[in-house]
């Protein structure tokens, strides 16, 4: 049998671990680049499906002004009232962020103007030891001086305390120019609080105005419907509207990238209430007086004012705009061919694709009236509702 020697040997085995390196590189850049056109597709998926959804949104804004202007109406205004909620949430949110930096600008000067007067008192102490050795120039000092050791120890002395002295005189130069800075922060810090404290005003003006249109529109759609008749049509109307809407999204559904976690099949009678509050409508309580077989398909849950609406499960939004008959509704769809539905909010928090977790606030409730606001619920499997009764959790 041929002996390789201990030379070619050691580099045949350097030769192999190179090329089973190369294959291992070559097989992860393969991965990398197989990873990055998969994203690449998944992303361009995500936007065509964005843009269906884009399209049937418009398309029932489309089929509702054709067939009831007062309706259009009060979308319009239903619309307005979450679009200048959300500016003067976040008016509000930059406000308390002005309030705090002005406060830490305040803070810091109190602290500047401090160690400024510290400064001043420690350079005026100086300036009395100075004055106790002697108010002559320091050339008279050295020439009145008849022991030249006295004489270099108070030039050394009378030295000390001049660099002392210019030192401190620097420091507090710097002190001053840094307090003035301050103060000119504060006063920029406080004219910025003023004029967001006065565009807040003029959003609460707005939002004002447009809850008195929303108030107007339902008044008209109440004259509207006025006999028993009209309003089951009405009501029938909404019925149709929200089963086409769910059909649409079952058939989008089937294409939307959704998480990863456990099916929500998984979690009947473990889901959190999506507010905190008491069912004041269940699943298949008679709409309309029990009028025509027209029933609840969720939930109606009271709560307090101003609430917000916290996302049960891990999901995608599908859906956030305005239905007639739930006003404006949050759709998520969920792993396993479920959907949420969040219908009588006032303001919406989070928009078509975005991920929602558990605990994640995802919309609001009304905050003035006189009535407790209340959030529509409801669960589908596939296009099929269920009782949220039986998947939520016993107690909010």
């Amino acid at each position: 049998m041929l002996a390789l020697r201990p030379g070619v040997d050691r580099k045949m085995n350097r030769s192999i671990k190179y090329l089973c390196l190369l294959a291992v590189l070559s097989s992860a850049l393969a991965n990398a680049a197989e990873q990055a056109v998969d994203s690449i597709q998944a992303n361009a998926k995500l936007a065509e499906i964005r843009d269906r959804i884009a399209a049937l949104t418009g398309r029932v804004h489309d089929e509702l002004k054709e067939r009831d202007a007062r309706g259009a109406r009060l979308r319009e205004a239903e619309v307005s009232i979450a679009a200048v909620r959300r500016r003067l949430e976040n008016l509000h949110g930059a406000v308390l962020a002005a309030e705090r930096r002005r406060g830490e600008l305040h803070a810091e000067e109190t602290q500047a103007q401090a160690a400024l007067e510290t400064e001043r008192a420690a350079l005026a102490t100086q300036a009395r030891t100075a004055y106790m050795i002697g108010r002559q120039e320091r050339i008279k000092l050295l020439l009145n001086q008849s022991d030249p050791a006295a004489a270099g120890r108070m030039a050394t002395l009378y030295g000390y305390f001049a660099r002392a002295r210019a030192q401190k005189i620097d420091e507090i130069r710097v002190r001053i120019a840094r307090v003035q800075d301050l103060v000119d922060q504060v006063q920029q810090a406080t004219d910025r609080l003023q004029a967001l404290r006065s565009d807040a005003g003029n959003e609460m003006a707005d939002l004002q105005h447009a809850r008195e249109e929303r108030a107007a529109a339902l008044a008209e759609v109440a004259r509207q419907v006025s006999s028993g008749n009209e309003e089951l049509a009405r009501l029938k109307r909404e019925e149709q509207a929200e089963e086409a809407l769910v059909a649409d999204l079952a058939r989008v559904l089937q294409d939307f990238p959704l998480d990863s976690q456990a099916s929500f099949g998984e979690m009947r009678g473990r889901l959190p209430w999506p507010v905190q509050g008491r069912m004041t409508a269940k699943y298949q309580d008679s709409r309309a007086n029990g009028a025509a077989g027209l029933r609840w398909n969720g939930v109606l849950i009271e709560t307090a004012r101003g609430a917000k609406v916290r996302a049960p499960y891990f999901g995608r939004v599908v859906y956030a705009d305005w239905l007639q008959g739930l006003g404006l509704l949050l759709i998520i769809g969920h792993k396993g061919n479920y959907m949420t539905l969040y219908g009588h909010t006032e303001v919406l928090y989070k928009s078509v694709g975005d991920w929602v977790a558990p605990g994640d606030v995802i919309a609001g409730l009304g905050e003035t009236g006189s009535a407790a606001p209340q959030l529509y619920f409801e669960i589908r499997e596939g296009r099929t509702p269920a009782d949220p009764k039986v998947w939520l959790k016993k107690t909010p």
